[in-house]
């Protein structure tokens, strides 16, 4: 219940941060994002590794749509040394849901220390 509004919130953050700021707010955004909404760390590390993952693939598509394949298929086969404009934003969506998930993850860790700090 909590995961479908923790991932648009990371979408969000995600998109407004990198549009004005740069690609690494991913990670702070999912990051702030596991400090509000708490849950266990390995779904705050799927969270926002989907999330990214799914909003980086789909701005890659239709980025590389708009100019006809022609910037993908050489990343591609200048980086993998295969024409392969799919694999190029796959790969890019692995490092951003990757970032995002780590700082889901040391989000979910850091609101875990501080409950139990407390506690003690």
């Amino acid at each position: 219940m909590k995961s479908l509004p923790r991932f648009i919130l990371i979408v969000a953050l995600s998109y407004l941060g990198g549009y004005f700021i740069g690609w690494w707010t991913v990670a702070l955004a999912a990051f702030l994002v596991a400090i509000l909404i708490p849950l266990p760390p390995l779904r705050s590390f799927l969270n926002g590794f989907i999330a990214v993952f799914l909003l980086w693939l789909a701005l890659a598509f239709f980025k590389d749509i708009q100019n006809d394949h022609i910037l993908a298929n050489r990343m591609s086969e200048m980086i993998l040394k295969v024409k392969s404009p799919i694999l190029i934003g796959v790969i890019s969506a692995l490092i951003g849901g990757i970032t995002a998930g780590l700082g889901g993850l040391t989000g979910s860790y850091l609101r875990a220390k501080k409950k139990t700090a407390v506690a003690a």
